[in-house]
């Protein structure tokens, strides 16, 4: 019979870990660890390092990443739950608020005053995404490579910093974000920022 030592080092217990056994296999496992310490304490000894170089390798995520994950499932559910598909105008340099009014003065589409950035999506085709966002601070640093970004400002004002160029804005005023530039967004009034936002692919 295979030595505890020789168990513990042939790679099962990380497997084990990480999710990788069968159920038949996982159930061997639980029952060895029940039956011998040393195994008990690999498995708490593997779970530690593991935790361990995840927090030494983790990477802190873009601060716009949650706000539209959250918005993309809302808008998955408000779907699943009945609601309409809807196509929204694009955005050009003749856009106006009114043009989004169908979106804007829905009920619905308000800002918690919690979040530094607050989505809610009002469209979606695999060429285009729509949404109305509040920026309550500021946006951190992007680069755009297969998007254009398009703002509308609806409340508030902003400054959109391009590399070197600051452009400031007010509501009613349209942007396009270039390809490949470092650009980011700054509020410059005291209240929130609500923006019409659309990513068009390139």
């Amino acid at each position: 019979m295979t030595s505890i030592q020789e168990y513990i080092n042939s790679g099962i217990l990380e497997q084990f870990v990480l999710g990788c056994t069968t159920d038949e296999e996982a159930a061997t496992i639980a029952a060895m660890a029940t039956e011998h310490a040393a195994v008990a304490q690999e498995i708490v000894a593997i779970r530690e390092a593991i935790e361990a170089f995840a927090m030494e390798h983790a990477v802190t995520p873009n601060a716009v990443i949650k706000p539209f994950l959250l918005a993309t499932i809302d808008y998955t559910e408000r779907l699943k739950n009945g609601e309409a598909a809807t196509f929204p105008p694009l955005l050009h340099e003749q856009a106006t608020i009114k043009d989004y009014a169908p979106w804007l003065n829905r009920n619905d589409m308000v800002y918690t005053g919690n979040e530094d950035i607050y989505a809610r999506i009002i469209g979606y085709t695999p060429e285009v995404i729509s949404a109305i966002i509040w920026i309550n601070n500021y946006t951190p640093q992007e680069v755009h490579h297969n998007e254009y970004e398009k703002f509308l400002v609806v409340e508030g004002s902003c400054e959109i910093m391009i590399e070197d160029e600051v452009h400031q804005l007010v509501p009613g005023d349209y942007f396009m974000i270039p390809l490949y530039k470092n650009h980011v967004v700054h509020v410059t009034s005291n209240i929130a920022c609500k923006i019409i936002l659309q990513r068009v692919a390139a």
